[in-house]
């Protein structure tokens, strides 16, 4: 029997097909509309992504050659933090999705910050306040919308981040769709305590949240429900759940404390699993559920979350037009030996870990005549490696332990440039796993032992292998030349944005 994810991710959905050796046998996949209605606002239309995550189940299964019959389970995996408020009777959502990189609600936060600074409730829920989780995207949509808080209230809205409204769609919708979302993710809305795995009444109540639109938390592995949406999975069940960043831990094989990776995507993820323990950080890292498999205790994490590395590729492809394909960018990079000099600091929404800073806003430095195109290229690269470095810095700090070596997955890993001075500004290998994609697979790993095709997490973690090394080049002083100029470039993006 085969297992299926659904990857439901910031610019586009993926269903993916595995087989009992974990290893992917189909995909399929389309990418959905950015909407930006103003500077610092990203929008996403959900029916759009339900109607992809429909086109994108057919055509895996139609790719491998399945039916729903031969599908064991399906496991569900998702953007974050990006609020869906929808009604309760129709499905249709009553504005868009406000995304995890939206920054509009920056005036609540400040309010919310003013008693207490943006550690506020970072001890319940270990998180700064920022609006990058979903909270105050929940309550701008009810504030904005006529009637909406009075409708939430009734309980004839609810809200979801986009792991809720596949599985609340795939279930039936208006039809005895199953409400209910991880542990995972709801540790990214503000409004969970992670020790208690639920709902706080001082959240809801300092965000303006009616109880009455959330969904019911369960653990990340076990059978929310069948799917009976009339998609090519009907009568599959859906067998787990793992905000993004979790799944693709789960499908690196870091289960135990002090196993680690990073993402690379539209942003960058590096999770650092802390066992049952709940660490907190002094260095700008969060403080997040890793997983909750059934009935056992949830294991937590660390997690440096940077806003901006993948999208900045598309940013050069889709805004400045120097790339026409995202994969063009090594090419162009590999035109000129070095940077140039010249540094790009992509906080188009602001600086996430280590530095939170909501002020911060994009910038290219040390751009002089002798500057290309083949320079910014190669400074969006190492943009991403540079932002790593310093979350790792952070994980360091905060645990006293060393980085042995550097796991990492996500689409940009494809990219040899790129993990090449990734490990020559990090001093350690960087190692990249036979299957990159291991969001989905995470996703379909916790799916798979929900309904019994894989037995235990030690043979999930026998099925994982390397594919590429990548040692560090460069001496330690160069190394530290390098990041001395990259953190004066950071510095010099603070306070661009004010009350005007």
């Amino acid at each position: 029997m085969h297992i299926v994810a659904i990857d439901q991710g910031t610019t586009s959905t993926r269903a993916m097909v595995f087989d009992p050796a974990g290893r992917p046998v189909a995909t399929g996949q389309r990418e959905h509309e950015q909407i930006f209605p103003q500077p610092g606002w990203v929008e996403h239309d959900a029916n759009e992504i339900w109607e992809n995550t429909r086109e994108v189940l057919t055509s895996a299964l139609d790719q491998a050659g399945l039916a729903a019959s031969d599908i064991a389970g399906l496991g569900i995996t998702n953007q974050r933090e990006t609020a869906i408020v929808w009604d309760r009777a129709t499905g249709e959502p009553v504005h868009n999705a406000l995304v995890w990189q939206d920054t509009r609600t920056q005036p609540l936060i400040d309010r919310l910050a003013a008693d207490g600074g943006a550690g506020r409730f970072a001890e319940k829920t270990g998180l700064p306040l920022a609006t990058y989780f979903s909270a105050s995207k929940i309550a701008w949509i009810l504030d904005h919308v006529d009637g909406a808080r009075e409708r939430a209230e009734r309980g004839e809205l609810l809200f979801g981040t986009a792991d809720t409204w596949v599985l609340w769609n795939l279930t039936g919708g208006p039809d005895g769709g199953v409400h209910a979302t991880d542990v995972t993710n709801a540790s990214r809305t503000l409004l969970m305590d992670l020790r208690t795995l639920d709902w706080d009444d001082e959240l809801l109540e300092a965000f303006g949240v009616p109880r009455a639109m959330l969904p019911e938390i369960r653990s990340s592995s076990e059978i929310f429900g069948e799917a009976k949406a009339g998609t090519a999975v009907d009568g599959v069940p859906i067998a787990a759940i793992l905000g993004d960043q979790q799944a693709a831990t789960f499908g690196q094989a870091a289960f135990e404390h002090g196993e680690s990776k990073n993402t690379y995507g539209t942003g960058n993820f590096l999770i650092v699993n802390t066992g049952e323990e709940i660490v907190r950080s002094e260095n700008g890292l969060i403080t997040t559920v890793a997983y909750k498999l059934g009935s056992d205790a949830a294991r937590y994490a660390l997690e440096g979350s940077i806003a901006v590395t993948g999208s900045l590729v598309q940013w050069l492809r889709d805004n400045l037009g120097i790339i026409s394909r995202s994969p063009e960018v090594e090419e162009l990079a590999l035109t000129v030996e070095d940077n140039g000099g010249v540094y790009i600091v992509p906080a188009f929404s602001g600086l996430f870990a280590p530095y939170w800073r909501p002020d911060a806003r994009g910038a290219i430095l040390g751009l002089t005549r002798f500057a290309n195109k083949g320079h910014i290229a190669r400074a969006a690269l190492e943009a991403s490696a540079f932002q790593t470095r310093e979350v790792i810095d952070a994980v360091i700090a905060d645990s006293g332990a060393a980085l042995g070596e550097l796991r990492v997955d996500g689409g940009m890993v494809a990219n040899a440039t790129l993990l090449q001075f990734q490990a020559d500004v990090l001093g350690v290998p960087v190692v990249r796993p036979a299957v990159i994609e291991t969001t989905a697979l995470g996703a379909a790993y916790a799916a798979g032992l929900a309904v019994g095709v894989w037995a235990d997490l030690d043979e999930l973690r026998a099925m994982w292998s390397e594919d590429v090394r990548y040692e560090p080049r460069i001496d330690e002083d160069e190394r530290e030349r390098l990041v001395a100029k990259w953190r004066k470039a950071v510095t010099r993006t603070f306070d661009w944005v004010d009350e005007d």
